[in-house]
C-alpha cells in the first residue's frame, strides 16, 4: 500500500446488513457463493424456498461486500454484482453495506484480490483444524491504507483497462487453442476420410481387418497396492496411454484374467463407454492388464498398421460412424458386436504409415503450440496479481 495515503479501518468503512427474506415454499431463489482466490461472487444455483432447511436468509445487494467465514483465508471474498442484486446467502456470507462516501465498491472489490488483503484475512481467521473461521471483530479491526475517491477511481480505471487487455490476451489464446484442434479434425479428415473416396480406397469391416477383438469383460480383477499395472478408459486419452496409475494387479490374478489374450505391439485400445472413442496403441512388450469396458483391437499384419487403425478409429467419419451405432441409457457406449460392423478406409499399407507420419508430424506442431500457450497462460494468470500488488501500493 502506498505510504502516503492515509490507515482506515475496516469496521469504519463497512457496515454488516441483517436484511432477511422470507421464503415461500413454492418460490424460486437465486444462491450466490464466493469463489477462492478473488475469482469472484458467483451464482450457486436456483432453489426453490420448500427445498431450503431455513425459513428465512439473508439478502445480499449489488455492490456489498460479501466473504466465506471458513475461506476467507483462501480467498472468498467480493463485491456483489449486478446480477446477483437480490440473491440469497446464508449466515456463513456476512455481508456488508460500503461507505461509498469514501469507499468505492470497485476499488475494494479489487483490493479483496491482492495477496496482502488476503494475509490480513488469514490473521483475522482463527479455530482448531477444519474449524478455522474469520472472526468477525478481527476483521473490522484491520486497517487499509485509503486514498481519496478521486485516486480510488484513477487506479480502478487502470485496472481495469490492464485487466481488459489481459482478458483479450486470453481469448486470443484460447482461440488459437481452438484453431489448433479444428486444424487436427479437418486434416484428420482430409487425410484420411476425402483421400479415402478420391482414390477409391476399400472400406471394410472392423472385424475383417483385426486379426482379434478381445472384449475383456466379465468381473473386475481385485487390484492391489503395485505390482503390474490395471489400465483403465481413464488412462486412454488423445491416441496414448496414460501408464501412471494407481490401481495394479498381482501376478496371480494378472494370470487369471488376461486370459482371452495379451497385449502385444501395436494393438490398439478402445474405450466402449464414456469417454466412449478414445484410442491408445501399444508400442512396447510391457505387462498389463486391461479393465471392463477397454476393448483390444489386434490388427492384421501385413493389412493393416495399428498405429494407422487408431488414427482411422479417431477420424470425423469413422467417429460419425461409432456414434451412430452406440447405445446411451446413463452413459453413452458401443457394444463389440455392434464395433465390429464400423467400416474403416483401408489403403495399401504403405500409404497407411505415410499417412501416419503425416498427421504425427502436425500433432507435434500443435503440440509445441500447446506448450507455448501454457507457458503464455502461466505468464498471463501470473500478470493481474502483479498488477493489483502495484496497483494498491501507489505505483501503477
Amino acid at each position: 500500500m502506498s505510504a502516503t495515503w492515509p490507515k482506515v479501518r475496516l469496521g469504519g468503512l463497512l457496515r454488516r446488513s441483517y436484511e432477511t427474506i422470507a421464503l415461500l415454499p413454492d418460490s424460486r431463489y437465486r444462491e450466490l457463493t464466493v469463489k477462492l482466490w478473488g475469482k469472484g461472487v458467483v451464482l450457486r444455483g436456483i432453489v426453490i424456498g420448500a427445498e431450503v432447511a431455513a425459513s428465512r436468509r439473508f439478502v445480499a445487494h449489488a455492490g456489498q461486500f460479501v466473504l466465506s467465514r471458513i475461506d476467507a483465508r483462501n480467498g472468498a471474498l467480493g463485491v456483489v454484482p449486478e446480477e446477483l442484486d437480490g440473491a440469497i446467502v446464508t449466515s456463513d456470507f456476512p455481508l456488508f453495506r460500503i461507505a461509498e462516501t469514501s469507499l468505492l465498491p470497485s476499488f475494494l472489490g479489487w483490493m479483496s484480490r491482492t495477496a496482502g488483503f488476503v494475509e490480513m484475512c488469514q490473521r483475522a481467521s482463527e479455530g482448531t483444524t477444519n474449524r478455522v473461521r474469520l472472526q468477525e471483530d478481527k476483521f473490522l479491526a484491520l486497517e487499509i491504507t485509503l486514498p481519496p475517491l478521486a485516486e480510488q477511481r484513477r487506479v480502478v480505471a487502470r485496472i481495469e483497462e490492464l485487466a481488459a487487455k489481459i482478458e483479450e490476451a486470453k481469448a486470443l489464446r484460447y482461440k488459437a487453442d481452438d484453431e489448433a484442434k479444428a486444424l487436427l479434425v479437418s486434416q484428420s479428415r482430409a487425410v484420411i476420410c476425402e483421400r479415402g473416396r478420391k482414390e477409391n480406397w476399400n472400406e471394410v469391416r472392423l472385424e475383417d481387418a483385426c486379426e482379434a477383438m478381445i472384449d475383456y469383460r466379465g468381473r473386475t480383477p481385485p487390484v492391489s497396492e503395485d505390482g503390474i499395472p490395471h489400465i483403465t478408459s481413464a488412462n486412454i486419452r488423445n491416441g496414448k496411454i496414460n501408464w501412471q496409475t494407481s490401481k495394479f494387479v498381482t501376478e496371480d490374478t494378472y494370470a487369471e484374467f488376461m486370459t482371452r489374450g495379451i497385449p502385444r505391439p501395436q494393438d490398439v485400445l478402445f474405450t466402449m463407454e464414456a469417454p466412449l472413442g478414445e484410442v491408445g496403441v501399444v508400442l512396447d512388450n510391457r505387462r498389463f492388464s486391461l479393465a471392463q469396458r477397454v476393448i483390444l483391437l489386434r490388427p492384421r499384419q501385413g493389412v493393416l498398421y495399428g498405429r494407422f487403425l487408431a488414427k482411422a478409429l479417431s477420424s470425423p467419419g469413422v467417429r460419425e460412424d461409432i456414434l451412430s451405432k452406440a447405445t446411451a441409457t446413463t452413459v453413452s457406449g458401443i457394444a463389440s458386436k455392434r464395433l465390429k460392423d464400423v467400416r474403416i478406409p483401408l489403403p495399401p499399407l504403405a500409404e497407411q504409415r505415410r499417412i501416419v507420419a503425416e498427421l504425427d508430424a502436425l500433432h507435434s506442431e500443435v503440440d509445441a503450440l500447446k506448450r507455448l500457450q501454457a507457458e503464455t497462460a502461466a505468464e498471463l494468470d501470473a500478470l493481474l496479481p502483479s498488477i493489483l500488488d502495484r496497483a494498491f501500493k501507489g505505483e501503477l
